[in-house]
């Protein structure tokens, strides 16, 4: 996950209030029970010591969510009586700010010396973008998935006669039979052509290829390199309109096998080389250590691990952070609060340009094998 957009969150000191509410469930109640919802969690926050003025602007921002139909959630950010983060859940700010994928398992407020982002990498970091793309042997129609629904991606013609051959097995055919050759393999390459338009306007993050075996296989070989793998051909005939079941499968999959991969890296890296030296290391020392001198790669997080919860001691900046707070004293730091393990680890890795990563969909693959205490990162260099 990308943790760019989270940059707002630390040009400011906290205290922080972060909220995460589930916008799933919609009945005639709703407008009501989101009131309540909202009067409910502004006065969680006020007993958590939170200022007036904060829990006045997060109860009103919940409260413009009263009629919404996001289809999962909302997690938003505030302190000194300001709403600083609150990324809405529209597909054309994509890249920006990503919407929640899936809903919060219960609604919460926390108020902290840090802003609490660890959920969002469960609930926001992994919602693959995809086109789908249902493929004829006279063009293909587009189509664009996420979590919050489908939309029209367009349309592509190509060439309308000939493009069925003949029975017939005369030699004079076979002219006529080579037109038409050469109408599928014109035809295929506009819809490639056009497909790669798609994935760059929309910058999606898988390609799923629908219709008949020749004419997905003929699109496929004929993508730019860069886009091959990204697409995965669905086993459906020519016609078919794939199910949400169905690309939510696909969309799983590639998640998982994202997941996966950084996970073997994490464990091959982890083993020291001939001289001792690791790519990666786990556990909180280690990786405090690591944020402080801005070597973490990327960060591997399993929510709601030990390790996860576990109280560290920031400074005002960044790569302030300690294990004991007696220690950042040492580094000359005067001014120190306890902090979330997860939630300031990920504040060194915005800071630094580091990706962040759920290892959840991976553990079962791996045997159950993640970074001890559920945190861990790869390494800049060793």
């Amino acid at each position: 996950m990308d943790l760019a957009f989270l940059h707002p969150l630390y040009e400011h000191p906290g205290p922080w209030a972060s909220v995460y509410v589930d916008t799933s469930r919609h009945t005639e109640d709703t407008p009501h029970e989101r009131h309540l919802t909202a009067v409910a969690l502004a006065r969680d926050l006020d007993r958590q010591g939170a200022d007036e003025e904060t829990c006045r602007a997060v109860r009103e921002a919940l409260e413009e969510l009263r009629h919404s139909s996001e289809p999962n959630g909302r997690a938003l950010f505030a302190r000194a009586g300001e709403v600083v983060l609150d990324p809405p859940p529209l597909p054309e700010r994509r890249g920006r700010y990503p919407h929640l994928a899936r809903p919060p398992m219960s609604d919460s407020a926390h108020w902290a010396p840090l802003p609490h982002t660890a959920p969002l990498l469960e609930l926001a970091g992994e919602d693959p973008l995809c086109v789908v793309a249902y493929i004829d042997r006279k063009g293909a129609d587009f189509e664009l998935r996420s979590s919050l629904g489908r939309q029209d991606a367009g349309s592509v013609t190509g060439r309308q006669w000939p493009v069925h051959r003949t029975r017939s097995v005369d030699w004079s055919e076979r002219h006529f039979q080579l037109a038409v050759e050469n109408t599928w393999e014109h035809n295929a390459a506009e819809v490639a052509k056009a497909l790669a338009a798609c994935q760059e306007e929309t910058r999606a993050d898988l390609l799923v290829l629908v219709g008949d075996d020749r004419e997905r296989r003929s699109v496929h070989e004929r993508l730019p390199k860069q886009l091959k793998d990204m697409a995965v051909e669905a086993p459906h005939g020519a016609g078919s309109r794939l199910l949400d079941e169905d690309v939510e499968r696909v969309r799983e999959q590639r998640v998982r096998q994202r997941a996966e991969r950084e996970l073997e890296r994490f464990l091959t890296a982890r083993a020291p080389d001939a001289e001792g030296h690791s790519g990666a290391v786990e556990g909180v020392p280690a990786l405090v250590e690591a944020a402080r001198e801005h070597r973490i790669e990327e960060l591997l997080i399993r929510p709601d691990a030990p390790d996860a919860h576990r109280e560290v001691w920031i400074g005002e900046d960044p790569d302030q952070l300690a294990v004991r707070r007696t220690d950042l004293k040492i580094l000359g730091e005067q001014n120190s609060w306890p902090a979330r393990a997860d939630d300031a680890l990920i504040r060194s890795a915005v800071a630094t340009g580091a990706p962040a990563l759920s290892v959840e969909p991976a553990a079962e693959a791996t045997g159950g094998q993640i970074p001890a205490g559920g945190l861990g990162a790869l390494l800049r260099w060793t």
